[in-house]
């Protein structure tokens, strides 16, 4: 699988944290990953979107500060569960993975807002992605 297909995958399985209570999430990670349609629980893949969602869980609070520093009018507990999810997302891969250069993170949020958001999901995304680039300094 390539990088944007994780990235989807990541989004997919970070989405449903916001439909299940955190007791359920364990379960759900289980099902998702053994899905035939994403693959199996013992692969490469699985177990590389099993771990960064469980990174961006372990840093939720500090990427939804990040979020709602970086949004006018917009916290966390008002926006979008796509946008939600894909910001959290392209913030932690953003801050914490020093594999992904910046701009890919924002691009590959940007997209995937365009194909599962609303008409204006992918503007939303970016501004507030451009805010974060911007406030921590990125490159």
């Amino acid at each position: 699988m390539n990088r944007h297909e994780l990235r989807d995958r990541s989004f997919k399985l970070l989405f449903r944290k916001e439909f299940n209570s955190p007791e359920d999430m364990p379960e759900q990670v289980r099902l998702f990953c053994s899905d035939p349609e994403y693959g199996t629980s013992q692969d490469e893949d699985s177990e590389f979107v099993r771990s960064r969602y469980d990174n961006i869980i372990s840093r939720i609070e500090e990427i939804d500060s990040i979020i709602d520093d970086n949004s006018e009018g917009w916290k966390t507990d008002r926006m979008g569960k796509v946008e939600l999810s894909l910001l959290r997302l392209a913030v932690y891969e953003m801050l914490f993975d020093d594999d992904i250069p910046t701009a890919v993170a924002m691009d590959e949020a940007v997209e995937l807002a365009k194909t599962y958001g609303q008409d204006n999901s992918g503007a939303f995304v970016n501004a507030i992605l451009t805010k974060v680039k911007e406030s921590k300094k990125l490159g």
